[in-house]
């Protein structure tokens, strides 16, 4: 614990707010420059004298709590929050929480894009939101349930998962998907569905099962793929990433380079949208069209 770092940034942050910065009144007569010690501590749940101990370099260390209640009043952001646990003498807490709820900052964007597939997912590969060209290009991945809705579930335990890759890439793929589950198991939005996933695929997967043992971990992302359309074919995508600040959700953007056959391609499926040119055979047990089953994922690792 740094006692004298510490009690310099809480003074500094204490005297950057104001009282309506928090919901708090501010009086006519106020002369106390930002927030006083008394209201930080009442909008952290603690006692002023130990607050005001924190400020003069004189108090224990503050729990986890006492932590993540100052980050809370000082409305901290997430940077902050990492260093004031880092000067108190914690681990900063993992940046990921989980939420079905799509970010707003993503939707504005993905309400904009509409000359570019685009989808919204989390760490586990879950789709959460797509735009009608990343349907048309991808199928609708949100459909999915349970398990499922994982794209690295589906990849070990669903055939018509691969459909959209080439046969070459599909090692690859296997790998990085196994790779990031790792990585998620350990700092991801949701470890206990990861390790119920986990769980499912030793079970199920002898593929799975020999890539976990390479003991491979990333979170690295692919910037090019290569989609197979059932009717258009092999198309050369661009995957440009934006990430929310907890980097829970991520909006993942296909692009395709201008004055190429894939760059036509897709301007013929922007207009075709989800008409069939030639009919195609049902998903594995599916009963459906086999591009309303291809798979959730576009970025492998």
């Amino acid at each position: 614990m740094d006692k004298r770092e510490l009690a310099e940034f809480l003074r500094r942050r204490r005297e950057t707010l104001r009282p309506r910065d928090v919901g708090l009144v501010e009086g006519p007569r106020r002369r106390t420059q930002g927030l006083r010690r008394e209201e930080v501590a009442q909008l952290a749940g603690m006692s002023t004298d130990y607050y005001a101990r924190l400020e003069q370099q004189r108090a224990p260390q503050p729990s986890v709590q006492i932590t993540t209640a100052l980050a809370r009043a000082l409305r901290l952001t997430l940077d902050e929050r990492d260093h004031l646990f880092v000067l108190i003498g914690h681990n900063a807490p993992a940046r990921f929480h989980r939420s079905e709820h799509v970010s707003p900052t993503l939707m504005r964007v993905l309400d904009r894009l509409d000359d570019s597939p685009a989808l919204v997912q989390t760490d586990l590969l879950d789709t959460l939101a797509m735009n009608p060209l990343a349907v048309a290009l991808l199928g609708d991945q949100a459909r999915h349930t349970g398990l499922a809705s994982s794209g690295y579930y589906r990849w070990f335990m669903d055939p018509a998962e691969r459909l959209v890759y080439p046969d070459e890439v599909h090692e690859h793929h296997g790998r990085a998907h196994v790779a990031r589950l790792r990585a998620a198991l350990t700092a991801g939005s949701d470890t206990p569905r990861a390790a119920r996933i986990l769980a499912e695929l030793q079970e199920h997967s002898p593929e799975f099962v020999r890539m976990w043992k390479l003991q491979e971990v990333a979170q690295r992302y692919d910037d090019c793929k290569t989609i197979l359309h059932p009717e258009l074919g092999r198309i050369d995508v661009d995957a440009q990433l934006l990430f929310t600040e907890n980097r829970a959700q991520t909006l993942v953007v296909l692009t395709t380079r201008p004055g190429t056959e894939s760059h036509s391609k897709l301007e013929l499926l922007a207009v075709m949208g989800h008409q069939q040119l030639t009919p195609c055979r049902p998903g594995p047990g599916e009963g459906q069209c086999c591009s309303r089953s291809m798979p959730s994922e576009v970025i492998s690792d």
